[in-house]
């Protein structure tokens, strides 16, 4: 530390001087009553104190310089995954090999200051040659070490690794930024060795019930030219498809469709391997397991008619055509035996009906609840159809009929409609029905409203509505078999018919989750390096979320060991981490309770066994190469460790640097001057006291 006066500050301090000298000679100066020595002293004293006091009323700045030295940062990284362990050459000595780069960090250290760290799937302080990760991410540990060494004085980092980056990518483009050498330690083998392996399966997550599925498997093989091997798709033990491989080449590669079926819902695991050869490096990578959840999203729906009609094959031919929809129609007597609590949504097509007696039907549908969609047209019976339910009243005036074209509701955000389709059905044929005014009670939406002629009105055509919990949907008027022909007249290319009576079918027969109480997990397929994290909610009677009771859950594996936590709350809802769990198939059941009543929820998901390190068993020292070529530095193989060692210790680049720091800082926050000024001032007063000069 130093400090620095400018000529500035030298004036002052000599102005203080002088001042205090005044001061000290008007009071001591003719003081003939104190001896010569006692007087020279006290005019010392009084002087110097005038002179701090008048110095500490300048307020001057005292600039003070430290200086810090960097000694150069040497950083060392040992890959502590799976394939760095499990690849290693002939003649490879784990342990001769541990000891050299624990020595090469300790004679480092003497010299240099050494960062050690481990990294696979995660990152870690110190060296780990545990070699139990699961992936290898150097990704993840350059933008650590740029997080805690970007400018500083970083002079090499040293890199263990067999260059299989399987996450991430590799790290060439970012460890540029460190500004400093990579040494690579080449570890593993580059010599292909005879191995089988599941590269890769490409399938949907997401198929459905009793659809068949096909999955996409692709198959490598290594040195095994001539080794038959057998290809099987199991479930649950039970073998689903198999066939015969023959590589015919050192390195070989084929992509093998397999077709399955969906036969069951619920979330189905299956493992797809194929059979080890003799000789064979490795055999976790024969397997792989694949997710597919099935689910059964069709739904049943009844048109209900009262005799046959040219609208009713128009509609049943349109929602034939979507495989989620299983579609029965019925007229007649035959509504007598149908059950309407079978059905996901019910189309009254003209019931109640001039012609036919509903009311027992009616009075079916009535207690089943089940979504109705109304198609109003010139055969129905407007008295009845307006005492069977409370949303649309129509009041009848004479029997005459009356035609109305389609108009698109742009307002309406029910479904969506594009603009091709949007034309298409502004042009479709009039519909007609039976003269009559409209009035809705409660809230709808619209899809389409009447036009009559070129005059656009806003009386609805197609709308929705929602009562007391039953999602019902209206159409005025009949003649549906006209909008076919007229898109098969103007759009051939563009189903828009098909479409439409699908979306108002999906609409209405969507089933709103009514659960009080749901739990789901983040995903449906966890690695096992993640952590489980599940989620709740609660539901009151008025369906708001609250989180006062105590959610509880057991978690159960396929071997039958059971885990029992309890979720935390987070605002108005329940959240679980469950950390780190094995491999497997989980079912888990929650419960909680909310005044007198008890809910449990019920569910399941997988985790899957990671084998990427396994997937490529020959080390890629080419990297390795390219890595430290690109930054200067050099590719060592594990046995050139002390080489290394000694590339470093002489290595002239790496300096210890020296960081100035310059700071200003006011005199009056040194204590030290007031203890002086205070010390001055006392002994002066003492030494006049002693010799009666008070």
């Amino acid at each position: 530390m130093g400090n620095s006066f400018t000529f500035y500050s030298f004036l002052a301090i000599l102005c203080c001087l002088l001042t205090g000298v005044f001061f000290a000679w008007l009071i001591y100066g003719r003081a003939a009553a104190m001896t010569k020595t006692l007087r020279i002293s006290l005019a010392v004293l009084r002087g110097l104190a005038v002179c701090l006091i008048l110095w500490l009323l300048c307020s001057p700045l005292i600039k003070q310089i430290s200086y810090t030295l960097e000694k150069p940062i040497v950083v060392i990284a040992q890959d502590n995954s799976e394939s760095a362990g499990a690849n290693a050459p002939a003649g490879f000595d784990s342990l001769k090999y541990r000891k050299a780069l624990q020595q090469l960090r300790d004679e480092l250290s003497q010299q240099y200051d050494v960062r050690d760290y481990s990294f696979s799937d995660h990152v870690s302080k110190g060296l780990d040659f545990s070699y139990r990760g699961k992936l290898t991410d150097a990704s993840t540990l350059v933008n650590q070490l740029k997080d805690e060494l970007l400018n500083r004085n970083v002079g090499a980092v040293i890199l263990a690794t067999d260059g299989i980056f399987n996450r991430g990518g590799s790290p060439a483009a970012s460890i540029d930024d460190l500004k400093a050498p990579v040494y690579t330690i080449a570890l593993g083998d580059t010599t292909a060795k005879k191995d089988l392996l599941i590269a890769n399966i490409n399938s949907n997550e997401l198929v459905y019930l009793d659809n068949d599925f096909r999955i996409e498997v692709q198959a490598e093989a290594w040195q095994c030219a001539g080794a038959d091997t057998r290809l099987t798709v199991t479930e649950n033990g039970k073998k689903l498809h198999e066939e015969m491989l023959r590589p015919n080449s050192g390195q070989f590669l084929k992509n093998i469709p397999v077709t399955l079926k969906a036969t069951s819902i619920g979330t189905h695991q299956y493992t797809v391997s194929l059979s080890p050869v003799q000789g064979e490096v490795s055999v976790k990578n024969n397997s792989q397991q694949l997710i597919v959840e099935v689910i059964d999203d069709r739904q049943k729906i009844l048109i209900a008619a009262a005799s046959p009609h040219p609208d009713l094959s128009a509609l049943k031919e349109a929602l034939a055509g979507n495989k989620r929809y299983d579609v029965s129609l019925q007229t007649g007597d035959k509504l007598a035996i149908a059950d309407p609590k079978l059905y996901g949504l019910v189309v009254l097509y003209q019931l109640p009906g001039l012609a036919y007696d509903a009311n027992s039907f009616m009075e079916k549908i009535r207690a089943a609840k089940v979504p109705l969609w109304f198609i109003v047209g010139a055969q129905s019976n407007i008295s009845q159809f307006n005492q069977s339910q409370s949303g649309v009243n129509i009041a009848a005036n004479g029997r005459g009929i009356v035609y109305a074209y389609s108009d698109i509701n742009t307002g309406t955000s029910v479904f969506d409609l594009d603009a091709a389709s949007r034309k298409v059905i502004e042009n479709f044929d009039p519909l007609q029905a039976a003269t009559g005014e409209l009035k809705t009670f409660g809230d709808f939406q619209a899809v389409l409203n009447q036009r009559k002629g070129k005059v656009s009105t806003q009386l609805p055509q197609l709308f929705f509505m929602n009562m007391n919990g039953r999602k019902l949907g209206y159409l005025i008027g009949e003649g549906l078999w006209k909008w076919k022909f007229s898109e098969a007249r103007e759009n051939q290319q563009v189903p828009v018919f098909s479409s439409l009576m699908s979306k108002i079918v999906q609409y209405l027969s969507v089933k709103d989750d009514k659960r009080k109480f749901v739990v789901h997990p983040a995903k449906q397929v966890f690695d096992e390096n993640e952590h489980i994290l599940l989620n709740a909610s609660l539901y009151n009677d008025s369906y708001a979320p609250v989180n006062t009771s105590e959610v509880t859950i057991q978690l159960r594996n396929g071997k039958s060991k059971t885990y029992n936590f309890s979720f935390f709350r987070f605002e108005s809802a329940y959240q679980l981490d469950a950390g780190i769990l094995p491999p497997g198939s989980y079912s888990y059941m929650a419960k909680t309770g909310l005044g007198s009543q008890k809910y449990t929820a019920k569910g399941s998901f997988i985790i899957n066994a990671l084998v990427a390190e396994f997937q490529q068993t020959v080390a890629n020292h080419q990297l390795l190469y390219q890595l430290s070529n690109q930054t200067n530095g050099k590719m060592y193989h594990y046995d050139q460790i002390a080489a290394l060692q000694q590339n470093l210790l002489k290595n002239k680049q790496m300096k210890t640097l020296s960081y100035e720091d310059r700071r200003y800082e006011e005199l009056i926050n040194f204590k030290w001057l007031f203890v002086l000024i205070v010390v001055l001032l006392s002994t002066e007063w003492f030494l006049r006291k002693r010799n009666g000069a008070i």
